[in-house]
């Protein structure tokens, strides 16, 4: 049998091969690989039990319980025992005051994995844009996030317009061009033309590509997470009001708190009112915005079918219904306007359930950006290719190193039509790299180190390529 054997020490060693046989040489590749970032790490900017301010990595809600604690326990109002036993229960409220707890429930139940999350306040905190604006300003040097929400920005308790927020926001995704901002449309009256329109009023002409919003808000299977020794509870009979029930330890501790126990006073005589209580606290479901419904589609969709599908079509978890209907007609004034400023729809289909029905960014009158799957698919080539091209810092500017520059690129990009991300029937009508003097630099570029790359990418239509002009800077100024 032949003797096979590995040889890797270089172009001469074969003069060294004294007996028959097959050798491999290995020869190491002068072509390095680009290395695709992550596409769907949502950024939660919010309030939270516990915890500092500083971006945080999680992959859980057991991490996020044990670094930024629970729900808000549920301020839910007096509940009322008439004379007769009968319950009279508050008006209950369904959406809670602070909704980052909840969100990221959806979000995990919806295909979410990893997400940062930025505490800008604890539950004693006015909800407050400004808080909101320095939990983002902490996220400008965070390189993994690629996608921005804000759980509790919709809430009627903060008085501050959310486009303001939202705006400075788009601001920051266009200045660092590797992350995206979901929005949530604030519904106003339950009146689907004023909550829109308001939106699309204040959002202003600017960086709207790098953005989407999704409306209305969901009706979700979640329930408040309670504390029964804050529920509160008025005996007509003699006026006096209690808990719920306290903690077990409290009691033996102190049985004299047993009288302001619902579960425990008169020798437990009032436990089936205890029990109604409960059953009725459980049939509140809450109302949440859809934003991070919406981004653990962003993820689902990501990791079954590639950041160029679009993040549609797709049913919600944990969801019964969106809070209002939208029809045929609704959705046509919410998809197409004007403005350009597309709002995705989210819609209830029999049979299938509740759907994100919209794939549409805030610029749809930009025929190039308009689609999600096209603008992320986009902001993923470039950050990537610029992750990549940071190795040839201080190379030599120079013919050799724009042909490997080439050569690596072209290899992610080919892999990329391969998968079916780009579009053509050849790789020349999908993409194209084009590096080199006086081809993408003049001889005042090379001089100063200056190497600039442009991309052409066909994400939908062949015939027509979306441009990326990348800069590196050749070496340290």
């Amino acid at each position: 049998m032949p003797k096979v054997s590995k040889d890797n020490k270089g172009s001469n060693a074969h003069k060294n091969r004294s007996t028959p046989g097959v050798y491999v040489q290995e020869v190491s590749s002068a072509i390095p690989s680009i290395t695709q970032v992550e596409t769907s790490i949502p950024a939660f900017i919010g309030y939270t039990e516990k915890g500092s301010n500083s971006p945080t990595r999680i992959r859980s809600m057991q991490e996020y319980i044990s670094k930024f604690g629970g729900a808000n326990p549920a301020d839910l109002g007096v509940f009322q025992i008439t004379n007769d036993g009968s319950i009279i229960p508050p008006e209950l409220l369904t959406t809670p005051k602070y909704k980052m707890y909840y969100m990221l429930e959806l979000f995990f139940a919806n295909g979410g994995d990893d997400c940062f999350i930025t505490s800008v306040g604890h539950y004693d905190n006015l909800i407050q844009n400004e808080d909101f604006m320095s939990g983002l300003a902490l996220l400008e040097n965070e390189d993994i996030p690629t996608l921005i929400l804000f759980p509790d920005i919709s809430s009627s308790e903060n008085i501050g317009d959310p486009a303001e927020v939202y705006k400075t926001a788009l601001a920051q995704c266009a200045e660092r061009k590797d992350r995206f901002l979901i929005c949530d449309v604030k519904e106003s009256n339950s009146d689907i033309s004023d909550s829109v329109e308001k939106f699309r009023f204040s959002m202003g002409t600017e960086n709207l590509k790098y953005g989407a919003a999704y409306f209305p808000s969901l009706q979700t299977t979640l329930n408040y997470h309670i504390s029964e020794d804050k529920i509160q509870v008025k005996l007509n009979q003699n006026n006096k009001t209690m808990v719920l029930k306290h903690p077990e330890d409290l009691i033996a501790r102190d049985p004299s708190k047993a009288e302001t126990s619902l579960y425990h006073a008169d020798n437990g005589n009032y436990r089936t009112q205890y029990q109604q209580i409960k059953q009725r606290i459980n049939t509140i479901h809450l109302k949440l915005p859809p934003s991070a419904a919406v981004a653990g589609v962003y993820a689902k969709a990501d990791a079954s079918r590639g950041v160029w599908k679009a993040p549609a079509n797709i049913s919600l978890n944990k969801v019964t219904a969106p809070t209002l209907a939208i029809d045929n007609n609704a959705q046509a004034n919410l998809n197409v306007d004007s403005s350009g400023k597309s709002i995705n729809a989210i819609r209830s289909f029999k049979g299938k359930g509740v759907m994100v029905w919209g794939a549409r960014t805030l610029a749809s009158n930009d025929y190039e950006w308009r689609y999600i799957p096209v603008m992320r698919m986009g902001m993923t080539i470039e950050t990537s290719v610029k992750n990549a091209l940071a190795q040839f810092k201080n190379a030599p500017n120079n013919p050799a190193t724009w042909s490997n520059v080439k050569a690596m690129i072209t290899n992610y990009l080919i892999e990329l039509w391969r998968a079916g991300a780009l579009m053509g029937a050849k790789p020349e009508q999908a993409y194209f790299v084009r590096v080199g003097l006086n081809e993408t630099m003049t001889e005042h570029d090379v001089n100063n180190g200056k190497m600039i790359v442009d991309i052409g990418i066909s994400p939908s239509r062949p015939a027509e390529f979306s441009l990326l002009r990348i800069s590196q800077d050749m070496h340290d100024n």
